[in-house]
Parts: structure tokens; C-alpha cells; sequence
């Protein structure tokens, strides 16, 4: 007797999770419910569709319900809506949307693939026209409608995630003007602040405003005296934004209401609970894609991490585990990777913000190499920060912010913290080196060298946040770079003593007190460090160096 199997949406998750069943099993029954009109689509090509960048709409198409059901003979019903799960009879009710009607399917497997809804706020006039989320291709079609049909010239991203910053960036490219409210202090709040402060330099060079720490309390008309606007963005310290286009983007939350109406269990972060064969506490239903909770694979914690990339593997496993294969779904380290105009940002595993949250000890490293070698035309500065384990080096999370190069070294970093590797490994890394691709030491090995020094004890490292403090408590900053750097900025109270003449005026610095050394990037500065102890000086490298402290504190110039 052939398997029935029912997944509840499409997408990434349950779309992997159709296909794959198809190629284990031809005789297997499989229906797929959607409860929007489509049921594979790239969602997150959305915000390029809107900019212009994706001409055609057509091309957000995945693949349509006929030529589903023709290369994969899937039962695809688009527009109808899994309204409850009844465990014991193993069936669901569903509606038909376009009809009304409702009827009942049983299943002998059910896939729970609902995806996340957008938050949005329940505050005074957050539903008026004008105002958009942007999850499906009905959204970016009502998006482009209002640019079509209403005269627009601002907007405002409610949101400064992922999905804020895409829009931003699209909506800029559309020719308005734009402003991203983000309640956190920095935008991509996975991102460490020093890691962000280039990408507010970037968003702002281009014209878009940013509304940084600062909460959303409202919409509201127009007022006398303001600019002529479709809705006025409220904000909690009493500014007002016109705006005649408004895009609510403040995150998603996991679609978990019918597994939760059904009994099945839900995690501490609301998600829907799993185990490694991404099975649900009944052992006929499982689940995927951004409706689940997951383990974070760094600090072993209760996540939501909404990607397309492990929603798609979600599916895979869950086919093969139904068909009769064992595979595991272990964890998710949350790499992912976004363009901010002429910039790329990547990142991997843990933040250092959430090293603190968990308590899990860690050390960093920033470092500023090129793209690829110097000598080479085109090389480009990746801001390269590596977090890691004090005792084993094992690498816990990374991050790269450059105009050339950065996502692939976050994807090599990826792949060492799923291999368990530690900064040893990465130092010893072998990577494609020719001049216009890298260089002989790849900055992934340049990070993992800077980190053996540290685990070493060949240099004291210390970090742009701490800086204040180490100067309150006695340190004496001293700069070794040439005196026409300087000129383009530099840390007060710093002394300046450039690194060819450190040897000569040694008597300068004072015996008693801490040494504070930095350079532009931090290469000249470890150097400095290792003459300064080996001559009895208490020193400390400044990580990254003026370049980090400069994006950390945000003088970036």
C-alpha cells in the first residue's frame, strides 16, 4: 500500500521535502498545501523584484502546480488552507480558499511547513494604505502597485534586519528617499557593533537616513507645517517621519499556531519543537523551515533562525527519514550574508554579543586584509573578525564586512566551525592563492594566525570597547603609524611614535604603565608589542587597530 503524505506550505522546506519524497518513492501519494497562490517561489529575490534589479516577475517562479504535477507527479494545491490536525484520526481539515469549502485529507505522513509571518505591530494605524510586509509575491505586487499608481517619493523601512536593509537599498535604487527605523543600536543585529558601524557609514553615504535606539510608538496623518504624506511613522522620542510608503520589517515569528492547536509541543522560543530527525512530539508529523525551533550550534541553545538554506536541507532529511533512511538535522550556526549598496556583510556561528548572553568564554581577533594581493589591481580591505574558544581555539563564530571577498571567507569559516576545527586548523588552511583571486596567506589564514598569537601568549590583545576604560585606569595609547595617517583621524590622548623609530626612543614611554599599541589595522601595532615585552614594557595590542576602533565608535571618515 502506497504512503499518503501531506505537507502544509511550500516553499523551501516543504518543496524539498516534495521532491525529494518523489525521487525515494514513485508510488507515494503526495499532496502539498498552500495556502497562498504560490507555492515555490524565491522569496528572497522579493526585494530585488521591487528595485528592478529581477526584471521579471516571472523569474520569482520556481516551479508552477503543472509543471509539479507533470516532472514530479505532485498533488499541488495552492490557495487552500490546513485549518486544523486531527491526531488520532490522522487527517486535517482544509478550505478550499478560492471555494469556501472544507473537507477532510488523512495522512500516514504529515510535513508542517508554514514558514514565519511577519511581526506586525499592534499600534494605532499600522493597517492604513501604504503600509506593506514583504513575504510572498502578493506583497511585492501590492508594493509595486502603490509605486505605480501613487505619488512617492518617501519611504520609510520600519526594521533594519535583513529584509530592512534589502528594502532600503531597493527602494533607494527606485530613487526615494529613504529612512530605516531600527529600535537595537546598530542594524543586522547579528552583527557586533564595530562589524555594523561600516554598514551605517555605507547606508548613509548613499543617502539613507538611519533612526537608530529609538522605538516605534505609531502612525499617524499628516500634521499642519509637515510634508503632504500617505502616513506620518511615529517614534517614541516624538520624532515624526512622512513617509508615503511604509515597509514593516521588524522580523518574523514562527508560524506555529496549528501545531500548537494540535498538542504538539513548542519550544522555549515559540517555534515548533523537534528532535534530530526533525520529528515533532508525534512521531507521524514532522517539520521544517522557519516554523521550528532549532539547536544553535555554537552555544547548544534553543534558536529561531529563519534561512532559506536550512529550510531546504530540513526537507531533504525529513524525506529521507520518512522513506526509510537515517539522517540527522544536528544544529544551525545562522550563516547568511546581505549587500549593502557597494558593500557585502557576512557572518557565521555566534556573535560576541551572544557569547556574553550564554556566558561562553571567547577571545577575538579583527584583522584588515586584502581581498586578494596587494600588488594585484582591485584589492579591496575586508574588516575580518574571528571569535574563538580561550582553552581548545576552537572557532565559535566570524564575521566580514569588504566590497570584494568577504563572503567567501565567512563560507570557509562556516565550514570550519561545522567541522569542529580549531584556529590551528584554519592557520593551516589550503586555500586557492593566485593574484587575482587571493593571496598566499588568505585572510582566513591571517585570522587564524592572529589567533594563535593570542592563545600563544605572544601578544596581550585588547578590544576597541575597551579602550575608555584601560585609559581611565592608566594605560598610555601609543600610536605606531607614519604622522600622515594621523591626519586622517586618530584616538585622543594617543602619543605617536612611529614604528621604524620605536627602538630609538623607547626612553619616552613610561615603565609603570600599560601600553595601549595601535596601527591603522593591526600588523605594525603586534609587531610594536613583541619589541615592547621583549623589552620589559606592559603592552597590549589594540585588535584591528585604529580601522576597528574607528567603526566601533563610528568616525569612520
Amino acid at each position: 500500500m502506497s504512503r499518503k503524505i501531506l505537507i502544509v506550505g511550500g516553499v523551501a522546506g516543504g518543496m524539498s521535502a516534495a521532491a525529494r519524497l518523489r525521487r525515494l518513492d514513485e508510488s507515494a501519494e503526495i499532496t502539498i498545501f498552500e495556502r497562498g497562490p504560490d507555492v515555490s517561489f524565491a522569496n528572497c529575490g522579493l526585494p530585488y523584484y521591487v528595485g528592478g534589479e529581477i526584471a521579471d516577475r516571472s523569474k520569482l517562479l520556481v516551479q508552477t502546480p503543472d509543471r509539479l504535477r507533470a516532472t514530479l507527479n505532485l498533488d499541488v494545491r495552492s490557495r487552500h488552507e490546513v485549518l486544523a490536525i486531527d491526531r488520532a484520526a490522522k487527517s486535517v481539515e482544509v478550505r478550499n480558499l478560492a471555494t469556501g469549502q472544507t473537507f477532510t485529507e488523512r495522512y500516514d505522513h504529515l510535513i508542517l511547513s508554514p514558514g514565519a509571518a511577519p511581526i506586525v505591530p499592534n499600534l494605532p494605524g499600522v493597517r492604513r494604505p501604504g503600509h506593506f510586509v514583504v513575504r510572498s509575491i502578493p506583497d511585492v505586487d501590492a508594493i509595486q502597485s502603490w509605486l505605480d499608481s501613487q505619488t512617492v517619493r518617501t519611504a520609510v523601512v520600519v526594521g533594519g534586519g535583513y529584509v530592512g536593509i534589502e528594502m532600503a537599498e531597493q527602494l533607494h535604487r527606485r530613487g526615494l528617499a529613504v529612512t530605516v527605523v531600527e529600535r537595537n543600536d546598530r542594524v543586522l543585529k547579528t552583527f557586533d557593533p564595530e562589524m555594523a558601524g561600516p554598514l551605517h557609514f555605507e547606508l548613509r553615504k548613499h543617502g539613507v537616513a538611519l533612526a537608530l535606539g529609538d522605538e516605534l510608538a505609531g502612525f499617524d496623518d499628516t500634521a499642519p507645517g509637515e510634508s503632504a504624506a500617505a502616513s506620518v511613522v511615529v517614534l517614541k522620542n516624538g520624532k515624526r517621519l512622512p513617509a508615503d510608503l511604509v515597509v514593516l520589517a521588524r522580523g518574523v515569528r514562527p508560524e506555529s499556531s496549528l501545531a500548537k492547536a494540535a498538542g504538539l509541543e513548542l519550544g522555549p522560543t515559540g517555534g515548533i519543537r523537534v528532535n534530530d530527525r526533525l520529528q515533532t512530539s508525534d512521531p507521524a508529523i514532522w517539520a521544517v523551515g522557519d516554523a521550528i525551533e532549532v539547536t544553535h550550534g555554537v552555544t547548544g541553545q534553543p534558536a529561531l533562525i529563519a534561512l532559506g538554506g536550512p529550510a531546504n536541507r530540513q526537507g531533504r532529511i525529513v524525506a529521507d527519514n520518512i522513506t526509510g533512511r537515517t539522517s540527522r538535522y544536528p544544529s544551525t550556526i545562522g550563516t547568511a550574508v546581505v549587500r549593502v549598496f557597494d558593500v557585502t556583510a557576512a557572518c557565521t556561528g555566534a556573535s560576541e554579543e551572544l557569547l556574553k548572553i550564554q556566558s561562553i568564554p571567547y577571545r577575538a581577533v579583527h584583522l584588515h586584509p586584502n581581498s586578494h594581493a596587494g600588488y594585484y589591481p582591485g584589492a579591496q580591505p575586508i574588516a575580518l573578525k574571528l571569535l574563538f574558544a580561550p582553552d581548545t581555539g576552537r572557532v565559535l563564530g566570524a564575521q566580514a564586512v569588504g566590497k570584494d571577498g568577504a563572503e567567501k571567507r565567512i563560507d570557509i569559516l562556516a565550514t570550519a566551525i561545522k567541522a569542529g576545527m580549531t584556529v590551528d586548523d584554519v592557520a593551516d588552511l589550503e586555500l586557492c592563492y593566485a593574484p587575482p583571486y587571493g593571496s598566499a596567506k588568505d585572510p582566513v589564514n591571517l585570522a587564524g594566525m592572529a589567533a594563535q598569537n593570542v592563545l600563544a601568549g605572544l601578544v596581550e590583545g585588547a578590544q576597541w570597547s575597551d579602550v575608555e576604560a584601560l585609559v581611565a585606569a592608566g594605560a598610555l595609547i601609543v600610536d605606531v603609524r607614519d604622522p600622515k595617517e594621523r591626519e586622517g583621524g586618530f584616538i585622543p590622548s594617543s602619543v605617536n611614535i612611529p614604528l621604524g623609530q620605536l627602538r630609538v626612543r623607547l626612553t619616552e614611554l613610561p615603565t609603570d604603565r600599560l601600553l595601549l599599541v595601535h596601527c591603522a589595522s593591526g600588523q605594525r601595532s603586534y609587531n610594536a608589542c613583541r619589541i615592547l615585552a621583549q623589552k620589559g614594557f606592559r603592552c597590549k595590542n589594540l585588535s584591528g587597530s585604529y580601522k576597528t576602533w574607528a567603526a566601533g565608535t563610528e568616525t569612520l571618515s
